[in-house]
């Protein structure tokens, strides 16, 4: 069986925060995560030295025979975007898409956003929370 290589660490998120560049991205990154924290009650993890996962399920792929822990939702500093990591898929959400500002989107669970001043945060905020209310919905009926 395949065993998935991204994992929590035991790595400061302070410390990660504190090390991103530019300095834009690094402010942008420190005031996401208190969206998240505003919104969510679990701890935040750091995961693989990337991305900054909150919450875990237990997942098993349909296509392949890989299965392992991944964050209910994430974040990560990239390049040219933060992107945020929406588990239960980004399409399902388009109805408040619409209403977030300016964004891209990936066909999976990609949002990307450039600047945290582009979107409204009030809709972040429903996105984050309804996608991890949905993941724990999801993933209890998997475990009954």
């Amino acid at each position: 069986m395949s065993e998935i290589k991204t994992k929590p660490t035991d790595l400061s998120i302070n410390e990660f925060l504190m090390n991103i560049e530019p300095e834009k991205r690094k402010l942008d990154c420190m005031e996401l995560r208190k969206v998240f924290d505003s919104v969510l009650d679990e701890e935040p993890v750091l995961w693989n030295n990337n991305m900054i996962g909150y919450g875990t399920y237990h997942y098993k792929s349909e296509r392949s025979k890989q299965e392992g822990d991944w964050p209910l939702i994430a974040f990560s500093p990239r390049r040219q975007h933060i992107v945020i990591y929406i588990m239960p898929g980004v399409n399902n959400y388009s109805h408040l898409l619409e209403k977030l500002g300016k964004h891209k989107i990936s066909s999976g669970s990609c949002l990307y956003i450039k600047k945290l001043e582009d979107v409204n945060l009030d809709i972040l905020k429903e996105i984050i929370s309804t996608s991890v209310s949905d993941m724990k919905r999801i993933y209890k009926k998997a475990e009954d």
